[in-house]
């Protein structure tokens, strides 16, 4: 009598060898479809640009740093900037720096307020430094009618062109202050801040897009705490003039 075979594992299993091809064909037709995405949304103009200057480059034995960087042709209605462009845009603000801070400086003769305020160009832009005792009182952020004359004044002189972007920042002593409208230096200085920020943007002539106000409190001193003088130093308001960044187009 003949026995049966016993069929072992392996007998009966389909091969699926083929899945592995098949596999790596779906992630080739992936990859594709990610070129030809992201292909589509490359400027048309640049993307001939680059694949000329392979070609070129592929065609001949010349090295790729012959060839110039086909991102630097400009687009259509783009204009090229000269390499010194940088340079002259520094000369530039620092030119219109220097003539706001002649027009502040002769109005501060004017008003005898030269040492009220004081004029200064840094790295950062042209500094007007304001002692606090003449735009408010102790203790207080809200301006008299004197005090709101002078930063009226101070505003028509802000009305330049190209504009300018200002930040306003106010300063404290270290002596401790708590009322009813402050809990702390901090507050205090961002109020002063805020109230003169106000009154400059009264003048409709400013873009108040071009401003912004913050206060340090006692945590930026230029001078020590420790005598009168020092803390009369810190206790101020700083205007930051900046020349704004222009594209060209």
């Amino acid at each position: 009598m003949s026995r049966r075979k016993k069929k072992g594992h392996g007998e009966g299993h389909v091969d699926e060898s083929w899945l592995i091809p098949y596999a790596d064909l779906l992630t080739l037709l992936l990859a594709l479809f990610i070129v030809l995405y992201a292909s589509s949304n490359v400027d048309s103009v640049k993307f001939k640009q680059m694949s000329d200057t392979f070609q070129a480059i592929f065609n001949s034995s010349s090295s790729i740093l012959e060839y110039p960087n086909p991102q630097l042709e400009p687009a259509s209605g783009e204009k090229l900037k000269d390499n010194d462009d940088g340079n002259n845009t520094a000369k530039i603000h620092k030119d219109t720096l220097e003539t706001l801070k002649a027009r502040v400086d002769d109005y501060l003769v004017e008003k005898d307020l030269k040492d009220e305020v004081a004029t200064i160009i840094t790295k950062e832009g042209l500094m007007l430094t304001i002692r606090d005792d003449i735009l408010f009182e102790s203790g207080k952020a809200e301006m008299g009618k004197a005090e709101n004359k002078i930063a009226r004044d101070i505003s028509k002189l802000l009305v330049i062109n190209p504009p300018v972007h200002i930040t306003i920042t106010g300063h404290t002593d270290n002596v401790p202050i708590k009322n009813s409208q402050f809990d702390s230096n901090w507050h205090l200085s961002v109020m002063r801040a805020v109230n003169f920020m106000k009154v400059i943007l009264d003048n409709k002539d400013l873009d108040p897009r071009n401003f912004s106000g913050k206060g340090f409190g006692e945590f930026k001193p230029v001078a020590t705490n420790k005598t009168p003088e020092g803390r009369q130093k810190n206790r101020r308001v700083e205007v930051l003039i900046q020349p704004t960044q222009t594209v060209t187009k």
